[in-house]
């Protein structure tokens, strides 16, 4: 019904006014957002669908643009069912409650991952789930050895937990966008099955895993026992996500959303964003996937001792930069602050927004707002910025 429903992709300026001495007071100044790909705005094409969806009370069960998206979603992600909540944090706690209905029960995850460090431990506090973080190597996957190891631990034992799920997260954002390997997802699945442990995927990103392996999502989802789905990142949508897996564990989904406060009523409204963004993905992840390597290239040749990229890193929409010499900090400070000397010099007057990653880094996230000439811009910027700093 939305599939023919598109976004005009185009560059728009946005007017901002810096303020404060030496900041280049009353410059009209281009923002360019990397912060994150949730800083998407809908637009035009998304905003006609939500005005214009179909809706109904989907805490009964009867809207249909929910049941539309559910649909297609489960056929997409190759699973029985989906269930659509408000937020891909609480797809992660649901499919983990579903899944660890023992209190103490243990869940292994990599200790970087977003569900261990940015979720507030909901799993500890509201499931009574005990995670044991594991290391996460270079490409944002665990030590299969290791892995192992603590499966088996609580195998007979009167003093360890016993796992019952491990998570995983594609792509894996602190690693900066990587793509975990359909190799590495299957031997972790046939690891876990052996033992009588579950897999859950996180799959916030799950869509640019799959535009970067060129392969279905479905490929991916096959090697997990559930998986959740974002839709209010590189898709786009205002808000939700989805929860995906077998019939009984959707049912039982659908009584801990309920539980959670997720129950919603005529959400076809947010429905129909989704599927715009869904049907979006193949015209422009792949576009913020080559913004995004576009602009790491063009980093790197920039040469500069204070700025690096691991190009071979950037595999999707991320790219992380290693700052020497500075503060990470100081660093988003100059990118973001507009001077009189910049114009004069550049001609353009541009805020490049970026949050610290580390004590060593910054992210920077491309997604269907930055087009590829705001990277030129965002990268010129980038320039003037490392000059303004010296050798």
């Amino acid at each position: 019904m939305l599939r023919g429903l598109a976004r005009a992709a185009g560059w728009r300026p946005v007017a901002l006014w810096t303020r404060g001495s030496g900041s280049g007071a009353g410059v009209p100044a281009h923002v360019v957002d990397l912060r994150s790909d949730t800083v998407t705005k809908p637009g035009p094409a998304m905003r006609r669908a939500m005005a214009e969806a179909v809706v109904g009370d989907d805490d009964y069960g009867e809207d249909p643009t929910v049941r539309e998206l559910q649909e297609k979603a489960a056929k997409l992600l190759g699973v029985d069912r989906t269930l659509f909540v408000p937020t891909n944090t609480m797809a992660n706690l649901i499919s983990v409650m579903c899944h660890c209905q023992r209190r103490g029960s243990q869940l292994l995850l990599g200790q970087e991952c977003h569900l261990h460090v940015y979720e507030q431990g909901g799993v500890a506090q509201i499931a009574g789930v005990h995670s044991h973080p594991l290391p996460d190597l270079p490409h944002g996957t665990l030590d299969l050895t290791e892995l192992e190891r603590m499966v088996t631990r609580g195998l007979g034992s009167r003093y360890h937990p016993v796992c019952e799920l491990i998570c995983l997260e594609n792509t894996h954002s602190s690693s900066g966008g990587r793509v975990l390997p359909i190799d590495y997802l299957r031997q972790v699945h046939l690891l876990a099955r052996s033992y009588g442990v579950r897999v859950h995927l996180d799959g916030a990103r799950l869509m640019n895993a799959a535009v970067a392996l060129q392969v279905p999502p479905a490929r991916i989802v096959e090697h997990c026992d559930s998986v959740s789905l974002c839709f209010s990142k590189g898709l786009g949508a205002p808000a939700g996500a989805l929860v995906g897996g077998p019939k009984d564990f959707i049912e039982e989904a659908w009584r801990l959303r309920k539980a959670l406060g997720g129950g919603m009523r005529q959400s076809g409204v947010l429905a129909a964003a989704a599927l715009v963004g869904l049907a979006d993905v193949e015209r422009v992840l792949p576009r913020d996937h080559q913004n995004a390597r576009r602009f790491a290239k063009g980093l790197q040749e920039l040469a500069s001792p204070i700025c690096s990229v691991d190009l071979a890193a950037v595999e999707t929409n991320m790219v992380m930069v290693r700052v020497d010499g500075l503060p990470p900090e100081e660093l988003c400070r100059r990118l973001q602050a507009v001077s009189t000397d910049e114009m004069a010099q550049t001609g353009h007057a541009v805020r490049v927004l970026l949050f610290p990653w580390s004590e060593r880094s910054v992210r920077a996230v491309w997604h269907r707002d930055v087009s590829a000439q705001d990277t030129e811009l965002a990268l010129k910027k980038w320039g003037f910025v490392l000059r303004q700093l010296g050798p």
